[in-house]
Formats: C-alpha cells, structure tokens, sequence
C-alpha cells in the first residue's frame, strides 16, 4: 500500500499545474476547501484543494515547528527524489502491462505494479511519467484513461509530426527572419554552414515557392514562421530571392499560371507529339497549287496563316488563306492534348518566346514553311469593292507548298517604293499593294459599321546582360505599318467569316464577343491620346464563349478566332469543329462539351494573359528605374478628377498618375508636361511622379533630354 492520504492538511507536501507547469509546494493553511501553500522560492500563493494532483503525501513530521528554510528543503528533496525515480520509469511498459486489461486508473494503481508498498514519491514519479506519455494515456483527474493500441499508432504518428513541425519551426524561423532583413538589404547571406540543416531548407524552399504560387493559401505553420513581418503577398518571392533560389528577375507570373517554360514540358508525352510531326494523312489530301506567301515579324518562326489574293475587274477581290492544320490528326482527349490546353496560348516576351506547341512541332513540322508541303486548311472569301463580304465562305483541306516566308519589314519597303534589288518581297509587289488596297478597303467597311482602331505605340524592350547585369532598352514605338495593317485585315475577315459561317451551319464553335455600347462618334482611327483614354472607358474586355454576340470594338457582328492554330487553343478547336463538319457533317464537339471545355481554357487563359501583361510591364518599369530620377519626358495629360492627373507617354505605352498639387494650376487633360519619375519598383508594379513642369516653362530641357534621344513626342505613364 502506497503512504498518500486522500486530502490535503497543514505540512502536507502537493503538487498542481500552472500555466502547464509542474508546481510543487507544501500546505501552510486550509480553509474550506481553499489552500494557501508555499513554493520553493519562499512564495506564497492560494489554491482550490480540488486543484492538486492526486498524490498527496502524509503532513511532514515536525512542520509546526518549521522554519521556511526547512521547508524549502523538503521541497527540495521531494523534488530531487521524484525526478530521480522518474527517470528510470518506463510508462510504456506499464501501458503494455495494462492495456486491454483496464480502461483507466489512477498513479498509485500503476506505481503499485512496480512496488507493492511505494512511497508518495513514487506515486508522484509515476504520475509524472504517465503525463509525459501523452501517446498511451489521458489524464482526467483523479485517473488516467488508458488508450487502445490503435489510437497509439494514431496519436504516436501525430507526435511525430508534432516534433518534426516544432523542429522545422525552430530552424526555419530564424533563418526566414534573416532573409528577410537581407531582402530588406539590411544584411548579407552568411555562408551555407550557417544555413539550417538540408531537410529543413527542403521544406521551407518548398513552402516559400508554394506560398509565391497561392499567397491566400497559407496554412498554420506559415502563419507562424512569418509572425512579426510584414506578410504582404510577394513576401515569399523577395525571399527567396535573397536567399539565392531565384535568379534576379525571376518570371513568377509562370509559375503562378503553371506554364512551363523551355521547350522539354511535353516529353512525358513524347510518343504522341511525335505521331503529329509525321502529317500522316497529308498523302490522302489533293494538292492546291496557289503561290501562297505568309507575312510576319523578323522573329516569328511559327508560321500558320499565308494568303493569296486575287483582285477582279469589277473592283471585288478574292482572298485566299492557308492556316495550318495541327487539328487534322490532334488526339483531343489524351494527356499531350491536357498539357496543350493547360498552356492555352503562345506566349512572347523580352527575354523569349514559350510556344504553345513543342517547338518542333509549332516551330516545324506543322508550320508553313516555305518550300516544303504541308497539310492546310483552306479558307475563301469573296469582297466586294466596298470591302464588304459576299455570301459565306467557304472552307476545304488540302496540301500547300508557300511560294515565300515574307517579313514585315521587306513588305513595308516594297509597299514604300525603297526595296533593294535582293529583297526577296520585290518578287510579290503586285500582290503586296492589292493587299494594301484590300487592307484599306476593310478598314473602311468595319469603321462604317462602328469599328474602333486605336493606334497605341508599343516600345520595343531590347535586354542586355543576365542576372543583376541585365540591362533594359526601351525604344519607343512605331505606329503599325502598312504590311501588318493588311495581314491583320486578313485575320480579322476570315474570324468575322468563320463565325458567320458556323452560325449558318449551325455548328458550335467558340467566338470572341465584346458587349459594349461604344458611341458611334468613336468609330475610325486614333492615335491622340486624350481621346483613346476617354474611348477606352467605353470599352470592356473580350470573352471567349459559345454564343454569337457582336464584337464591339471590331464592328463585327459576330468574330471566331481560328488563324493561328499553332499558337492559341481557342483556334485549334475551331479549327477541329470546321474540319469536323466538313468531313461528315458533324462537329467534333457538341455545345455542352464546347462550354465544358471553356471552363478549363479560360483558367489557362487568364494566367497566361496576366503573363503577357504584367512581364513587359516589369521590363519597363525596370528600365524607368535604371534611368535614374534625374532624366526628364515628355508627357500628355490624359484626363483628371478631384485629386489626381493621368499622364500618357504614349511611345513607351505606360500610364501615370499624380497629385494635382504637383501640375501647374493652368493644366488640362491634352497638356503637354515634361516629368520626373522616381521610386520605382518593377517587383511591385510601382512608379511616381515626383515633380511636373509645363512643357513650354522649360525649353532648354528639350535639348537635354534630346541627349537621351528622347523626341518631343515622348511620353510615360502608368496602366
């Protein structure tokens, strides 16, 4: 039998928890139940009786006449006697004793296994160990609770992650708060040996790239690491970018849209990318022997539309195109179609291009490459002097071989009279200026139907160097040319066509609408920017969907992209409806697996779309800021409200707001201002106006920033 008594007198030495503490203590006082005890520091405190742990032992011999020194002692000794037989205690054993036998008990039943007649110290050491063995027992005072060998296994494995998460959380965090003051660049990377241990790096790399991808789905463990700090969403990009894991200037927007980069994303798919490159039915398709020529920029190597035009002598013209054709054998449906669709579109930027299509095959087999045959669907419309289209296309599969892969800029000098005698363009001049005409004359038509052409100057964003060397050059653009005014003509007829077409045949297909209601005062060309800003708060953006609705912006009443199989989705599945139909008379895709397929495509899309937009815009922004605060440009006022002014530099396509404060009080949207530009930060997509001055306040500028090979027309700002 065990020595402890079942309620606590004066002189009896205790035990109680606090703040999930172990707290020893010996009884100086009862009262009804309440206690006031004394700690081994010499304090006091008060307690419910009902708070002590269920080994109390026998009123020390002696304590009335005790000093406080001589109770310390026995705290002290008590103390020292329980850790010791503690440490030698095996509560698993125990468990293993038990277990099956008896559901619960309390510590003198187990102490009692282990000796038949133990002290109060025992009692007490056995209860310390059965509540440090939180996998096989539940203490729910005055007993234990025993738990089965399964919730063991269960609990055991939770234990396990528990330590390996405070150990992860102990390494990471520290190491995490110093990344971040070296991404705050208030200090510098420590060697590797200072890093935590690999398993730990692993994991937290592994989280950081996670949280960079999904900043809204941080858990627990990341809550954590990042208590303190300013957990804004590119938190998690800075740091791993100081941490070295990143190359300076890394394209986030990637990884956030899944697209890979490179040219290797498809090798899991190997077999099936490859049965395309072979065109193994070009040989059952009759030959079409036109001299078709494509027309593209200096660097486009996916060739998929050329066109041959052919002008009549009542003033109407036939047109012509050849697209290519990837979706006359594509496995819709198989795991190399999944990772197509999941990219949904080509996607061009400074520093390179990443091709919808593996490269050889977008880049190769399946583009029109002059030379050499290639499968093609061929599209044919009739317009009449006035640009207008003459009944339905008409639509047929054969084999092509291009006379010519032109480039815009031969095209341009040919239509400009300025061709050398070895430009290759020079060899389809006749051809070139029909287009030209056929060009304007559509260009016409759509604006009488309430079309809308904003000339808006791309730059062009040259890079130089790599990493932290790169260096940005940004030139300012040029208003499109001629050449690709009239191969942009040709795509939007044969879109505008093709949707006619399918909503005669009744044929699902997938068409891009813009429901706006643009003011016909804004039909025609522009290139003023104070007018642009105000018609494009009339626009919305265009959607992809199944049902014909008019495209505003295009004059069109209905518009199905299918030109550029190779590098959009979108027309690749138009392409397979119109196939489709022409070989039996039935689409590829119904209407509801049409829709069904949208909703996949459209999540594709819009990472791929925020790429598009958001990477040219850091390239620009980096080059403002590599500029310097110091240089001057030219700007337009574009609009205002109660606060601020818009300001367009409208060859570097960038927009900028500012306080009214820093304008001159004279100023107007159409205004013409010279501007600092400061604080920027690409990463945040951020830049400032700090000090505006009205063009005419500063003529001796003009030639300092013609030092820099600004024009007077120069402008920036911000979207």
């Amino acid at each position: 039998m065990s020595s402890c008594v079942q309620y606590p007198a004066v002189g009896c030495v205790v035990e109680y928890f606090d703040a999930n503490a172990l707290q020893i203590a010996i009884v100086l006082e009862e009262v009804s139940g309440k206690l006031r005890l004394m700690l081994p520091n010499r304090r006091e405190t008060k307690l419910a009786a009902n708070r002590v742990l269920p080994w109390i032992g026998a009123p020390v011999a002696g304590f009335a006449s005790m000093s406080r020194d001589d109770m310390v002692k026995v705290l002290e000794a008590a103390r020292g006697k329980r850790a010791q037989l503690g440490a030698g205690m095996d509560a698993i054993a125990l468990w293993e004793l038990v277990q099956g036998e008896v559901d619960k008990a309390q510590a003198v039943f187990f102490a009692e296994l282990v000796d038949s007649s133990p002290d109060v110290d025992a009692v007490a050491a056995t209860g310390h160990a059965l509540l440090a063995c939180r996998t096989h027992f539940r203490f729910v005072p005055p007993n234990f609770e025993i738990y089965n060998a399964e919730t063991v296994a269960r609990r055991e494995e939770e234990k396990k992650k528990q330590e390996e998460r405070e150990k992860f959380i102990g390494q990471a965090a520290p190491f995490l708060r110093l990344l971040y003051t070296v991404a705050s660049h208030r200090a510098e990377l420590p060697p590797q040996d200072k890093w935590p241990e690999e398993s730990v790096q692993a994991r937290l790399e592994e989280m950081l790239r996670k949280q960079m991808i999904e900043p809204d789905a941080s858990g627990t463990v990341w809550q954590t690491l990042v208590k303190g700090l300013n957990d804004e969403p590119l938190l998690p990009l800075r740091l791993l970018l100081a941490w070295g894991k990143l190359e300076p200037h890394y394209n986030y927007w990637l990884d956030k849209a899944g697209y890979a980069p490179g040219d290797d994303w498809w090798h899991r798919q190997e077999a099936a990318a490859r049965a395309l490159a072979d065109n193994p039915n070009i040989a059952r398709l009759e030959p079409l022997d036109l001299p078709f020529v494509s027309i593209d920029g200096d660097s486009t190597e996916d060739i998929d539309d050329a066109f041959y035009l052919e002008g009549h002598e009542d003033g109407s013209m036939t047109l012509t195109l050849a697209l290519a054709c990837p979706a006359l054998d594509w496995p819709f449906g198989s795991k190399f179609d999944a990772l197509v669709r999941d990219r949904g579109t080509s996607v061009y930027l400074p520093e390179g291009d990443y091709h919808m299509l593996p490269g050889f095959l977008g880049t190769d087999a399946l583009s029109l490459r002059a030379g050499n045959t290639r499968p093609a669907l061929v599209f044919r419309q009739d317009i009449d002097r006035d640009g207008r289209p003459k009944d339905l296309c008409t639509f047929e599969v054969r084999r092509v071989c291009l006379a010519d892969n032109l480039r815009y800029r031969k095209c341009q000098e040919v239509l400009d009279g300025t061709a050398g005698e070895d430009n290759p363009a020079l060899a389809h001049a006749a051809m070139l200026g029909l287009a030209a005409e056929f060009s304007r004359r559509r260009q016409a038509y759509r604006i009488s139907c309430g079309a809308v052409v904003l000339n808006k100057l791309e730059p062009h964003i040259a890079l130089e160097g790599e990493g932290s060397d790169v260096k940005v050059d940004l030139v300012p653009g040029k208003p499109a040319s001629e050449a690709q005014n009239m191969v942009a003509e040709m795509m939007i007829l044969a879109s505008a066509s093709a949707a006619d077409w399918a909503v005669n045949k009744r044929v699902p297909i997938i068409f891009r609408t813009q429901s706006a209601d643009i003011p016909q005062k804004y039909a025609g060309v522009w290139d003023d920017p104070v007018l642009m800003t105000e018609i494009m708060h009339c626009m919305v953006p265009s959607i992809l969907e199944t049902q014909p609705r008019k495209h505003a912006a295009l004059g069109l009443s209905c518009y199905a992209p299918m030109t550029s199989p190779l590098r959009r989705y979108a027309d690749l599945v138009n392409e397979a409806q119109i196939l489709s139909f022409l070989a039996d008379g039935t689409p590829r895709f119904a209407q509801k697996e049409l829709d069904d397929l949208l909703l996949v495509l459209h999540m594709a899309l819009d990472g791929a779309g925020q790429i598009q937009r958001f990477r040219p815009r850091y390239w620009k922004l980096l080059f403002f800021a590599q500029q310097g605060e110091e240089r001057w440009w030219h700007g337009i006022v574009t609009e205002e409200n109660d606060t601020q002014f818009s300001v367009a530099l409208p060859e570097y396509d960038i927009f900028l707001r500012g306080r009214k404060k820093l304008f001159d009080e004279r100023t107007v949207p159409g205004s013409r201002v010279v501007l600092r530009i400061g604080r920027v930060n690409p990463l945040y997509n951020e830049m400032q106006i700090l000090e505006v001055l009205p063009e005419e306040a500063m003529p001796q500028q003009a030639d300092y920033m013609d030092d820099f090979g600004v024009d007077e027309n120069t402008a920036t700002g911000e979207e």
